[in-house]
């Protein structure tokens, strides 16, 4: 994990590579939580039998799913101290490359790409976020997301 204090610590990772996240295993009970949450209980996520002769050979779990997991990933690479407010500002850009089947594991790859002033005193942070699957060719995940910091 990389700790830094300060946005004068945070401009300094300007192009840094911040590593990779511990690996989660996507389980069934995860992915029926998170249709539950979001009410989209479409087959290939949630109808085990059905999705066994579907074209993933088994259920898939919601890119939204994998999108959100970016989050606790994130935070297992970077705290950031002595800040008063930051914020989710967006995202560039998602795709979602390849499935993450139940039973896969993944991980999160992240390099800090840009770091720019803002109004109010703050920067703001563009990042490269990609989901890795264990063992696939293809990521999961490709984001762009980009977050404000203030003091």
């Amino acid at each position: 994990m990389i700790i830094v204090s300060g946005l004068d610590e945070l401009r300094a990772l300007a192009g840094a590579d911040l590593g990779h996240s511990s690996w989660l295993e996507i389980t069934q009970d995860r992915v029926n939580a998170f249709a539950d949450a979001t009410g989209d209980h479409q087959w290939i996520h949630v109808d085990v039998d059905r999705a066994a002769t579907g074209p993933f050979g088994g259920t898939i779990a919601h890119g939204y799913l994998t999108l959100a997991l970016v989050i606790p990933f994130y935070t297992e690479l970077l705290e950031i101290r002595g800040l008063g407010m930051a914020l989710n500002y967006g995202l560039d850009k998602v795709r979602f490359p390849a499935p993450v089947r139940v039973g896969a594991k993944v991980r999160l790859a992240a390099r800090v790409d840009t770091v720019t002033d803002v109004g109010g005193g703050g920067v703001q942070v563009a990042l490269d976020f990609t989901v890795e699957v264990d063992g696939a060719a293809k990521p999961a995940c490709v984001a762009r997301p980009v977050y404000r910091y203030y003091p």
